[in-house]
Formats: structure tokens, sequence, C-alpha cells
């Protein structure tokens, strides 16, 4: 899609993008800046990375530790302060390093640090941006989920996949218990998509890319601007029947049963 057909489905919106300074996040704050609106861009990076994204996106950077609860509110409560809402919260945040792997090898430290950021900062996230939402009676949340939430990965991440789950779980529960408080909250569930996590992940092992590659129906990974398309449709009011819902953006890969090979 071009930048001339983009639509500007969230002029007026103000939204928080975790995890923003790279792959899907990065993608998703350029593709809802580009739909009109305003945008917070929330990582860990330097500020010598994230500051000159917020420029170029016309919002703002705050660097948040989103596994600290006390950084996350004061989070909120500065992009509330600028721009006097915040209407979309894209909890995005995560890591999956390495050491995760089985559950016959990964210890107990890598299993808690992917916990930490995959789910608990998506916890945390949604409890300190609800209070707005609801006091606006209004406001779309997208967690990212994955596709291993909804079947078993060909290559092992235990920790991964167990923080996915939750992260899936957690969704449908908000979402339905907000509803008729005019909050939606659904999950991004993507497949494998070609950002700086899946390569290093991938980068030393080429045959392990390949076993997951050759699982994916349209023979590719995605891309994080497909993934961003698909957050602005969640963020926007095309979406406004939808809730508690898993929206799988995956290549056709949890379909699949036995994927024909040309």
């Amino acid at each position: 899609m071009t930048e001339q057909t983009i639509p500007r489905r969230l002029v007026g919106r103000v939204a928080v993008v975790t995890g923003g300074a790279s792959g899907i996040g990065l993608a998703t704050a350029r593709r809802m800046a580009a739909e009109g609106a305003k945008v917070a861009v929330v990582d860990v990076c330097e500020e010598s990375i994230g500051e000159p994204l917020a420029e170029e996106l016309g919002g703002m950077f705050v660097k948040t530790d989103v596994t600290d609860s006390d950084a996350v509110e004061a989070m909120f409560a500065s992009v509330k302060a600028a721009y006097g809402s915040i209407d979309i919260a894209f909890n995005n945040a995560g890591i999956s390093p390495p050491e995760d792997d089985s559950i016959l090898d990964t210890d107990l430290a890598a299993w808690r640090r992917v916990q930490e950021v995959n789910l608990t900062s998506v916890y945390l996230c949604c409890k300190h941006v609800l209070p707005y939402m609801l006091e606006q009676g209004r406001g779309s949340i997208i967690n990212t989920a994955s596709f291993v939430a909804i079947m078993g990965a060909a290559t092992s991440q235990i920790s991964y996949s167990a923080s996915k789950g939750g992260v899936l779980s957690m969704t449908r529960e908000l979402g339905v218990q907000f509803a008729r408080k005019g909050v939606r909250v659904n999950a991004l569930c993507p497949g494998p998509v070609n950002t700086p996590l899946l390569k290093e992940l991938f980068a030393a092992d080429p045959e392990k890319a390949q076993r997951r590659l050759v699982h994916v129906p349209m023979g590719r990974f995605g891309e994080p601007e497909e993934m961003a398309a698909a957050v602005a449709f969640l963020a926007s009011d095309d979406s406004s029947f939808m809730t508690a819902n898993e929206f799988v953006v995956d290549g056709g890969i949890s379909s699949a049963y036995v994927t024909p090979v040309d």
C-alpha cells in the first residue's frame, strides 16, 4: 500500500507503541502516524535513537523499562499530559533470546526474564492505561501475542511460547471485562516476521530458520509493515465490533497440516 492510498482513520487519536524503536513496533508507529495519529514511541533504547524517530513521526519518545510498574505509570501520565488523551495502546515490547530453548535446556533465569518482558509488561501497560480509557469511555488496546499462542512451535522457545499464551488469555479476559465500557482489547498473533528479533534468533542457525519457514504456506516470512497494517485496523473504528479477539496474521501457518513444496 503506497503512502497515497493509506487511509486516515486515526486522525485526532493518540497512540502509545511499546517496543516502538524497531521491528513491528517501529513499522506500526510509522503506520499510525501516516494514518493521522499522534504517536508516543516507547522503548528502552537511548534518546539518540528514540528522539529522531519521534521527530520523524511528529510525536514523542519516552524511554521506559516496561517491566517497571512505576516507570510504566509515569510514561502513560506523561503522554496524557502532553496530548490530553490516550486512545490506542499497542503493547508490543518483547524479547526472544537464544537461551530460551527447550524446557530441558532453559534455566529459570532465562524463563523469568522472558516472562517479565513479554507478559508482565503487557499486564503493567494494560493496568496503567485502562484508567485513562475508562475515564474517556473509549479506547483500543492491542497486545502482541503470537501464532505460538495457538499452536506448538516447530522450534522450541518454551518461555516465549508460554508468555504469548498468557498474553492471549489475558487479552480475552480484558476484552470481555471492559467491552461495555467502550474499551476494546484484542491480540495480534503474528506468524514469523522478518524483524531484527527473528534475524538475531536464526542468524547462527540457518537450518533452524528453514525448519520454520517450510511450515509457512506462503513460503516467506511476514514483513513488519504487514503486521502494522493489521494493528492499524484493530486500532481504528473499522474493527469497532471486535474485542477479546485473536487476530492471526501468519501466512497460513496455523492452518497448515502439511505444506506442499514446489
